[in-house]
Formats: structure tokens, C-alpha cells, sequence
């Protein structure tokens, strides 16, 4: 751990936060920044310098659940070792756990710009990048896409006109950490002691990048193996601090990314399909084959490609599905809590 002081405005810290820490000031509780979560441990940037803690028995009883307890990018309070809350989360980006019907992980807290990374060189998924701008968009953060390796794509502007073609109204910058191209745009958005955030596959470059603007390598990279297939470098999501400011969100190359409470996220990542659906001829249109549809009167002239529809259809489904498993967990949940409730009553009456 660094015994370095950090100012806490460098770590992004707003006079928001500082109102809202003042009641937990008075306990003698000083703020901090989670840059990493390990299993049972944190390492927290603080005004004295990096240091190490956990989280306190209180604060892991009384959360609902492990989105609850501090991510990266969360702020907290904490005293010499020890993490007493977590403030309230200005963006949250989160999953569902692959192997938890309804369980929720956060990938990271309190980010401005979240870059979807995808390489030019065989990377480029156009229905994968739709499931991450609706992520993203749901999140709270601000999303933006960057084509990394660009020095091994033979036409650039063929694969920017079919990303720009889904990702509407996001900016979308082409990158090669080998020629530095785009490499200051991507810096700019940290601008001002901002966060951004790296998401992607294993293998498109987000290491490297953030090598390139760290100024040196201080993160090992791999090679890609030998069936194009990308090999884990980042094994931990870890905000790094940029040395002319602003920080990045490193995190793992994942392999899916599975949909966590996305209503106004579909709605804004697949905004041209929301906007037809509003002249359909009947409000409760599923977009199927009822006529004067007006989705499928755009498929039908060229104006929306199927494969986007269908996209579409395949993320509200999706999120329906969750809905229903997280309302039957409540039910759940709330028959057990009645029962204890009754047997307590007994109890007290004998």
C-alpha cells in the first residue's frame, strides 16, 4: 500500500459527497475510494494514501445482498481498517451473476464514461455491442465506444459506418495504441478528474490502452493466442489513477454479459425502434404481424434492419424473463419473512 496523501477532488470527490458524508464525518469516519476488491479485502484510496480494509460485520449483515457491499469506484467511509458504509452510488453498472437466477454484481460505481472496447481485426459483434450500450445506458453513465487496433483493419470507415449504424448517438472514436491514434480522445474524457471505464472482450486492447495513457507499461499484456481468441491479462477490476488526471476502470475481458434491470437502458440503446413504435396503429402492438405496425412496415422498406428488431426482441425478452424470477424471489422472501414474523408472535404470547 502507498503512504502517498491523494487529494480527495483528484480521486473525483464533488461537493455532493461531501454533504452527504458530513453525519458520518461526526462519527470520526474519513472518506476513501475503493480501487480494488479482493475476496475478503479492499484496497481503498484515501487522503492519507492507499491502504488496505474490510468490511465492517454491521455492514455485511445489513446488506441485502453483494451489491450492497462496496465495488470499485464506490465511495465509503471508513475508519483506520475498517469500511462503516457505502455512499450513495451516482452510477451503478451491473450484471446478473451467470450461475444466480436473480443475483446482481456490480462491475463498477461513480463512472462518467463507460468505452465499449472492440477490436477491428475480428472482434466486432454489432448484437453484442447492443447489449452492452444497453447496459451501459441503464447504468447511468455516459457510453462510448472505441475500435481499438485499427492499424490491422483493412477499412476502417466500413466498420465505423455499421457501429455508428446501432450505437446512435454515442461517440464512437477508432484507436491503435500502436500509432497513438485516438489515444488523446480517449484521454480527454478523463478530463477533469472525471472516470472512465474499460469494457470488452479478452483481447481487444484494454490493457494496452491503458498503457498508452499511463505513459509506460506497468500492466502485463498477452499475446492473442493462436485461434484469434483473446487470453486473460486483467484478472480484477481496478480503478487506476492517471498521471495527468482523471482515472480509468480496468476490468477483465468478459466472456457474456447478462442483462441487470434494463427497461430505460433498451429504450435509449435501441431508441430508432422505440421511436417507431410510438406511430403504430395500436399502442399495445407486439410488433409480430398486427397490421399498420409500423416496426414492420420500417423492416419492409429498409429502414430497420430484421437482425436489430430481433435484437430487440431478444433483450426485452430477456428482461421480462428476470423480472418475473426477481418478483417470484420477493414473493418468496416475503412468505419466509411472515413466517418468522408468526413465530416470534407465538412465542411472545406463551
Amino acid at each position: 500500500m502507498s503512504a502517498d496523501p491523494i487529494a480527495l477532488a483528484r480521486l473525483g470527490w464533488r461537493d455532493d459527497l461531501a454533504e452527504v458524508f458530513a453525519p458520518l464525518a461526526e462519527d470520526g469516519l474519513v472518506p476513501g475510494r475503493v480501487a480494488v476488491q479482493h475476496r475478503g479485502a479492499y484496497d481503498v484510496y484515501t487522503e492519507a494514501g492507499e491502504i488496505s480494509a474490510e468490511v465492517s460485520g454491521r455492514l455485511r449483515h445489513e446488506a441485502g445482498g453483494a451489491a450492497d457491499l462496496p465495488a470499485a469506484g464506490d465511495w465509503v467511509a471508513l475508519d483506520a481498517s475498517t469500511i462503516h458504509a457505502v455512499l450513495p452510488r451516482r452510477t451503478k453498472l451491473s450484471r446478473k451473476v451467470a450461475w444466480e437466477a436473480t443475483g446482481e454484481q456490480v462491475i463498477g460505481a461513480n463512472v462518467d464514461v463507460v468505452f465499449i472496447l472492440t477490436a477491428l481485426n475480428g472482434d466486432l459483434n454489432l448484437r453484442r455491442l447492443e447489449r452492452y450500450l444497453t447496459t451501459i445506458w441503464e447504468s447511468g453513465a455516459e457510453p462510448a465506444v472505441a475500435l481499438t487496433k485499427a492499424d490491422l483493419c483493412p477499412d476502417v470507415s466500413a466498420a465505423l459506418f455499421e457501429v455508428e449504424s446501432v450505437a446512435i448517438g454515442v461517440q464512437v472514436h477508432v484507436v491503435s495504441s500502436v500509432t497513438g491514434l485516438g489515444v488523446e480522445e480517449i484521454r480527454s474524457c478523463a478530463a477533469g478528474d472525471r472516470t472512465i471505464a474499460f469494457l470488452g472482450s479478452s483481447g481487444v486492447g484494454k490493457t494496452t490502452l491503458l498503457n498508452r495513457l499511463l505513459g509506460e507499461e506497468l500492466y502485463a499484456v498477452k499475446e492473442i493466442a493462436a485461434n484469434g481468441r483473446g487470453r486473460h491479462t486483467t484478472t480484477r477490476r481496478e480503478l487506476v489513477m492517471l498521471p495527468e488526471g482523471g482515472l480509468v476502470l480496468d476490468t477483465p475481458g468478459m466472456r457474456e454479459l447478462q442483462l441487470w434491470a434494463a427497461d430505460e437502458g433498451i429504450g435509449a440503446a435501441f431508441d430508432d425502434v422505440e421511436a417507431l413504435a410510438l406511430t403504430c396503429r395500436f399502442s399495445d402492438c407486439s410488433h409480430e404481424r398486427e397490421p399498420g405496425c409500423a416496426v414492420l412496415a420500417a423492416v419492409d422498406t429498409g429502414g430497420l434492419e430484421l437482425d436489430r428488431l430481433r435484437s430487440w426482441r431478444k433483450l426485452q425478452r430477456e428482461i421480462r424473463a428476470l423480472e418475473v424470477k426477481q418478483n417470484q424471489r420477493l414473493r418468496i422472501e416475503a412468505r419466509r419473512a411472515r413466517r418468522v414474523q408468526a413465530r416470534s408472535f407465538r412465542k411472545s404470547s406463551w
